[in-house]
């Protein structure tokens, strides 16, 4: 059999059919990627569990089912990692903090990993994510920091850091993210990679919820938005155990890549919320404007859509947060939860009532109206994926030269408001660290929404692999 190849060289399609056609076996790819995770991981700290044997005895059985010949799935033998914040059967979900240090292992999949397994992926281990996924940088006390491929010394971004570390990284080809407030859009637009934020509800959570709850939604992530879109047609469709879940869109994901269709008109804000944009961020998304307005797109521009959305994201995201760390608050426990996270509990505790969250999910309701009446006539809304650039690790993102929490202001309003998003790379900063543009899809119209970040990934014709291992 051949050499399995740098996993960023090859799309996760072709290297499940190289498993399904024997010129690679699962065996060999698992292999490769604990080769690989025991090589690198040390300088990313992507992974924060691993099951070697494990992992090789799933991918053992994978074999023999492909050599009596069964269809073991669209995913054969492809290796993956989960999320820190979601159930994967024999691991710990500890969702980052030291007070969930000494969880029992889960006993079962959650049912996205569930589908992915039952494709013919094989389940390395789990990957780093902040402590509850709050931010969008990826540190935590048990684990520490994970690193960018792009430059160790920034951050992948978060709260799916460590999946876009391991990815980016070429440690494995596909993992799984969430996103609550961008935390697969964030990670993927400062690794190079596209990513996808579906619906809520359009990939069922659970058992287990996470929390924010009216906010959250499950995906994979992968290096390009065709191998996202293979892995969604995988893991879509409704589940009972999530109340939230929604039926199947029709259609395949996977099939709008090859030949997507091109927007007409598409809405431009450089600015959902008002935050300041650093310049070196607008002068790489003007570029890619034009290179879409050379293929004959009306970009109609438009001011801050949602300024008001901070604070209903605030109570719904942090708010949902306080119950799971209520019975921590006033104890010596306490102080072990990150110190940045402890501030915005308290802040969001001290905010919460029936009242407010009340009012919160009126000016959602508000916020989603506006969005729509705004988008009328358009395919789709595009914004920088960030406002800022990322941060060094542990520490807010950079707007022309200063530190500010608000260089991620472009997504978090997509989550209040449930709009399909989609991110692709749209340039370099002057330090060569990746920017990306952000797509926003109608409600519910996340199958097109795959297909304009498809169309955009190909007019700009980027794809950028980390300079990692240098």
């Amino acid at each position: 059999m051949a050499a399995v190849p740098d996993f960023r060289m090859i799309t996760v399609e072709a290297l499940a059919a190289s498993v399904r056609a024997g010129d690679h076996s699962a065996t060999a790819v698992t292999d490769a990627a604990l080769s690989r995770i025991n090589a690198h991981n040390g300088a990313l700290n992507a992974f924060v569990a691993v099951d070697a044997n494990r992992a090789r005895s799933e991918a053992a059985a994978i074999d023999e089912r492909i050599a009596a010949g069964d269809d073991v799935g669209p995913l054969a033998g492809i290796p993956i990692g989960v999320k820190d914040l979601e159930d994967a059967a024999g691991f710990q979900t500890t969702r980052g903090a030291a007070h969930l240090a000494s969880v029992e292992p889960a006993s079962a999949d959650a049912n996205e990993v569930a589908r992915l397994r039952a494709a013919g992926c094989v389940v390395i281990g789990k990957t780093n994510t902040p402590e509850a996924g709050w931010v969008g940088d990826t540190f935590n006390p048990l684990f520490g920091a994970t690193r960018n491929p792009w430059n160790l010394e920034r951050s992948p971004g978060g709260s799916s850091g460590g999946t876009s570390a391991a990815v980016a990284g070429g440690l494995v080809p596909l993992a799984t993210g969430s996103d609550g407030g961008g935390s697969i859009r964030i990670p993927s637009a400062v690794v190079g990679m596209s990513g996808f934020k579906p619906t809520q509800g359009l990939i069922p959570m659970g058992p287990a919820p996470l929390g924010a709850a009216d906010l959250s939604t499950v995906g994979p992530m992968a290096r390009r938005i065709s191998d996202v879109a293979l892995a969604l047609d995988v893991v879509v469709g409704p589940d009972p155990n999530d109340l939230r879940s929604l039926p199947h869109p029709g259609g395949s994901f996977r099939a709008v890549c090859d030949d997507p269709r091109p927007p007409i008109r598409l809405l431009y804000c450089e600015s959902v919320d008002g935050s300041e944009v650093d310049a070196g961020v607008a002068a790489v998304t003007a570029s890619a404007l034009d290179q879409l307005r050379s293929e004959g797109v009306e970009i109609v521009e438009t001011g801050p859509i949602m300024p008001e959305v901070f604070k209903p994201f605030l109570l719904l995201f942090y708010g949902g947060m306080v119950p799971a760390y209520r019975q921590l608050m006033g104890t010596d426990a306490f102080a072990a939860v990150t110190p940045g996270l402890q501030e915005l509990l308290i802040r969001a505790d001290e905010l919460l009532t029936p009242d407010s969250i009340e009012d919160a999910r009126k000016v959602a309701q508000s916020c989603s109206i506006k969005l729509a009446a705004s988008m009328e006539g358009t395919d789709a809304l595009v914004t920088p994926a960030t406002v800022g650039q990322t941060p060094v690790s542990q520490g807010p993102g950079f707007v022309n030269g200063n530190e500010t929490p608000a260089w991620v202001g472009n997504t978090f309003g997509f989550n209040v408001t449930k709009r399909p998003g989609g991110v692709t790379c749209a340039g370099f900063a002057p330090d060569g660290m990746p920017l990306a543009l952000q797509i926003i899809g109608h409600h519910l119209a996340d199958i097109r929404t795959v297909e304009l970040t498809a169309w955009v990934e190909r007019v700009l014709g980027l794809d950028p692999v980390a300079p990692f291992p240098s």
